[in-house]
């Protein structure tokens, strides 16, 4: 009964920076995207022509504080 079970527990392995920076870029990459269609996709530069990608983006442009009337 007074035996104690030792259980060693395992260290977190560092991750090089190699391994991440290419997620990383990836990640800053979409969330440029996602801004650029959020915030700006309207009006005399536009990518898509129309204004599909304005309504389907209204309600974040309000949540994030953009204007857009």
């Amino acid at each position: 009964m007074s035996d104690i079970a030792y259980a060693p527990s395992a260290l977190p392995q560092p991750i090089p920076v190699r391994e991440i920076l290419p997620w990383a870029v990836f990640g800053g990459l979409l969330l440029l995207i996602a801004i650029y269609f959020i915030g700006s996709e309207e009006g005399a530069m536009t990518l898509v022509s129309g204004l599909n990608t304005h309504e389907f983006v209204h309600d974040a442009r309000h949540l994030l504080g953009f204007p857009c009337h």
